[in-house]
């Protein structure tokens, strides 16, 4: 995070916000001291899910690929409702992206405007393809504090050997598009970020990339590394240049996530995902919402949060975190960004 987007961030801290980060770090350091689960406050961070349909069909994504057992839908106005009303005062930043294209759902605008209105900085990522006039001028109205546009290569040939179905022009217009609209309505925001995945067929392109970047004036350019499946035995995407890949080679010829596999999650204090049902599910690698702690619908969040069952896979993580399948490609500990 930059520090101009931190300085925004710590406005939307207030002392029960601020009162609230010190239970979760203290509660995390006693429980990993002791090696047992104990929880105190609730979670400062969301990740929700608007959708999980999505126009684009990309190859390591269970949502663009229909690999989900989860049926498609939109979340709705009353479940957003639900979920920042329990709590708010304690959360200060939602991600409005899990799986899917958030723009794909109708009423989008309106779950960020009615977020931001309780004084939480609201973020969303998008490939790029829903950012029309209309959609931008309502986007920059809305509230939204940064905006991740996803674009994987700087033409046609290299932009759909990953984003499969998506047209290279268009995501160019709808960055164009955007930051038109910030200057006519005269707003420093969304913060506009080109995301760039770095794989096998693109790392060439890193310094054109920065580029375009500048040309277009879009705000930042962050360089992701990729998450890939059944990465051990090598996977045609995975970089030749290790500052981009997320994996290394040991001395098997196997292929292994760089970072150490410690047993302790900051997220399963910080943090928490909300799939488009309102099912609770305790993080951003459990695309098919396996670890199914509650149903907003029907429990209260701070009722799942503080229940045997999290507290259990808090407790698990402790124990072995090797043997929790969403675990053993977590980039928990590694470098995200080059």
């Amino acid at each position: 995070m930059k520090k101009s987007e931190l300085l925004v961030l710590i406005k939307y801290f207030s002392f029960k916000k601020f009162k609230n980060l010190l239970q979760l770090y203290f509660s995390f350091s006693f429980s990993k001291l002791f090696k047992s689960s104990h929880i105190s406050g609730l979670p400062m961070a969301l990740s929700i899910e608007p959708t999980t349909a999505c126009n684009l069909r990309c190859p390591e994504c269970p949502s663009g690929l229909k690999q989900f057992s989860r049926k498609t839908g939109n979340l709705s106005l009353k479940l957003n409702k639900k979920i920042i009303d329990e709590l708010n005062g304690h959360i200060s930043y939602i991600n409005y992206y899990f799986q899917g294209e958030p723009y794909i759902n109708p009423n989008f605008f309106k779950l960020i405007s009615y977020a931001n209105s309780k004084n939480i900085f609201c973020a969303t990522s998008t490939n790029g393809h829903f950012l029309n006039d209309e959609n931008c001028q309502k986007t920059v109205n809305s509230g939204l504090k940064r905006l991740i546009i996803s674009i994987d290569g700087n033409d046609q040939e290299t932009y759909q050997v990953y984003r499969k179905n998506g047209k290279y022009e268009k995501v160019l217009e709808g960055a164009k598009n955007i930051l038109k609209w910030k200057k006519k309505l005269n707003s420093n925001y969304p913060h506009v970020i080109f995301q760039f995945l770095v794989v096998k067929t693109n790392e060439h392109l890193v310094d054109k990339m920065k580029e375009l970047t500048k040309k277009l004036g879009v705000d930042e350019l962050r360089i992701k590394t990729a998450q890939v499946y059944n990465f051990k035995n090598g996977n045609s995407l995975i970089p030749e240049n290790e500052k981009y890949s997320r994996y290394i080679k040991n001395k098997n010829g196997e292929y292994q996530l760089k970072n150490n596999f410690y047993n302790r999650c900051w997220r399963m204090w910080s943090s928490a995902v909300i799939t488009v049902n309102g099912e609770l599910v305790p993080c951003c690698f459990d695309k098919d919402a396996v670890h199914k702690m509650g149903d907003l619908k029907i429990s209260s969040f701070s009722k799942i949060w503080n229940s045997k069952v999290y507290n259990s896979f808090r407790n698990q993580i402790f124990l072995d975190r090797s043997q929790i399948e969403i675990c053993k490609n977590c980039s928990e500990g590694s470098k995200v960004w080059a």
